[in-house]
């Protein structure tokens, strides 16, 4: 029993001390003075993203206009394959302009 009260009492001290802390005045918040600069950077970020993924996709349509010329059996299988890789490609970007739209 004689431990449990020295338990108590060290808890309420600890909780006691801690008291203080709740009567110090705020501070204000801080003003974000780069509001302008990080839209330009997500810009700037968003216009690389969606540069390289319209080269990509180019090069994917490319790629599968050559190969449907060489192998015209074949095409149905890669419009197929084309058509995944433009859809992976696009979700990148979608997900960049996500993340854009997040961080400003």
């Amino acid at each position: 029993m004689r431990k449990l009260n020295l338990l108590l009492f060290a808890v309420v001290g600890i909780l006691m001390s801690a008291m203080s802390v709740f009567a110090q005045t705020g501070t204000a918040a801080p003003v974000d003075n780069n509001v302008g600069l990080k839209a330009l950077a997500a810009g700037i970020g968003f216009a690389i993203a969606v540069f390289g993924g319209a080269i990509g996709q180019s090069r994917i349509g490319a790629a599968a206009c050559e190969g449907a010329a060489r192998n015209p059996g074949a095409a149905g299988r890669i419009q197929t394959m084309m058509i995944l890789g433009l859809a992976l490609i696009e979700s990148l970007v979608l997900f960049a302009l996500v993340i854009v739209f997040i961080k400003t």
